[in-house]
């Protein structure tokens, strides 16, 4: 009986480190309009760091996205 949950715990152990093994995820750099872009520059200037409450009002992007976006293109400009 000790055998088969090794072996279960054993196909577990196995699955995650194929999961793992996946090619690592080359992150592309995500456009955003004109629009998008004085949104979040008036939405900063209002809330500051509070990105998720930033994507909030920009169907589509995620808090991550608007925060990577705002430190390599926004943050020099304001």
């Amino acid at each position: 009986m000790a055998d088969s949950r090794r072996s279960s715990s054993d196909d577990n152990f196995a699955h995650s480190t194929e999961i793992n093994r996946e090619e690592p995820r080359n992150e592309v750099e995500v456009q955003f309009s004109e629009d998008e872009e004085t949104l979040i520059i008036r939405m900063y200037n209002l809330v500051g760091e509070r990105w998720s409450l930033i994507a909030g009002r920009i169907p589509g992007r995620t808090a991550e996205q608007i925060e990577k976006y705002w430190h390599s293109t926004c943050k020099s400009e304001s």
